[in-house]
């Protein structure tokens, strides 16, 4: 019996590779978005966002009034928090963080952002629906540059 395994004890964690972890980001959609607030207390959420692997950057669409908007412009340091679906397993992905700009007319550059972060829509008049309520929701987009990816699984042993 190794020392770390005894009576009572359950799985052990495991470090995951960066592949599995970049992997691990594109399967889920759903996230716990971690800034700072002045007070040095983090600052937990819970946030849809999109992962593009290539550029290394999660993308969280949110309106300019939130919380996470006034600390990420105090303290640009973000961290997205992802489980897997039976919680044996997650990935953290830590960066600075950037803030579009409002979006202020249908179709400028955080909507058409906002829009490529969606599925996408059928219908050209629903993308202009959408494109509309970026700017009635006074919407931006934050972007993590992810610098830092490590995350563990459990397994037994």
């Amino acid at each position: 019996m190794s020392n770390d395994q005894g009576p009572g004890r359950g799985p052990s964690p495991k470090p995951l590779a960066d592949a599995h972890l970049a992997r691990m980001l594109g399967e889920h959609q759903f996230g716990a978005l971690t800034t700072n607030k002045q007070n040095g207390h983090p600052h937990v959420s819970t946030v849809i966002y999109a992962w593009d692997p290539d550029e290394r950057i999660v993308r969280i669409s949110t309106t300019a009034d939130r919380a996470k908007v006034r600390q990420l412009r105090n303290d640009p340091r973000a961290a997205l928090y992802v489980s897997s679906d039976d919680h044996m397993a997650f990935a953290v992905a830590e960066g600075a963080a950037e803030l579009s700009e409002i979006s202020e007319r249908p179709g400028d550059a955080a909507g058409l952002e906002m829009l490529a972060m969606t599925p996408g829509f059928d219908d050209p008049g629903d993308e202009r629906v959408f494109l509309e309520r970026m700017v009635e929701d006074r919407r931006l987009v934050i972007r993590i540059r992810v610098a830092r990816l490590y995350g563990t699984a459990l397994t037994p042993d």
